[in-house]
């Protein structure tokens, strides 16, 4: 629980001609998902942001999937990024950093995340397939690029190990999400103090 007085929540809505995506996001919740962007393994990969962050998060999403799923993934992404860093606010007392490293069985991956105020994403996952149910695994890429667009964080995403292209994407977003978790807790050695000696971020 934050012993920050303002609720971390936000809602955002983005319509474009290629999809109609709201977030709503409670950054000190329970790790509830409610999420329909009409890619099953995308959802999956959703509900562990959620669930091993500890954020409450919904996203309703419709998209092109017609053409494809490029449009949706992405848009979600930045809409996501959108919503984080309006929820976040000034980030007083956050711990600003988080890392994590997050295995399932033959897969290994790490993720770091800076809440800098500059958006840099660097990302080094070697998938093994090209799809993962109707997931085009090359998508992540896109998703992670909006998000820290959009949220103004740096990121590096390492997959280190990996045989199965399902258990590596898994890894990397519980590891994303326990990145974020951490990143975002109140320091109470910090509290209403901005984690950066420039005094802002």
């Amino acid at each position: 629980m934050t012993t920050t007085t303002m609720p971390r929540t936000a809602e955002v809505s983005r319509n474009t001609a290629e999809t109609k995506i709201t977030v709503r996001v409670n950054l000190d919740g329970t790790g509830q998902a409610k999420l329909n962007t009409g890619i099953g393994f995308f959802d999956h990969m959703l509900d562990q942001i959620a669930r091993h962050g500890l954020i409450d998060l919904e996203i309703e999403c419709a998209g092109d999937l017609h053409i494809d799923g490029h449009h949706t993934v992405e848009d979600v992404g930045i809409t996501l990024g959108q919503a984080f860093y309006k929820a976040v606010g000034d980030k007083k007392g956050i711990r600003r950093y988080g890392h994590a490293y997050v295995p399932l069985d033959e897969a290994l991956s790490r993720v770091v995340i800076d809440f800098s105020g500059r958006p840099g994403l660097e990302m080094h996952i070697p998938f093994t397939s090209g799809m993962v149910g109707a997931f085009d695994t090359q998508l992540t890429y896109e998703f992670f690029q909006g998000f820290v667009n959009h949220a103004f964080v740096t990121l590096h995403i390492d997959n280190l190990k990996g045989v199965n292209a399902h258990h590596q994407c898994e890894t990397v977003f519980k590891a994303f999400a326990r990145a974020l978790r951490a990143a975002l807790e109140i320091d109470p050695r910090s509290v209403g103090v901005i984690p950066s000696t420039k005094g802002s971020l």
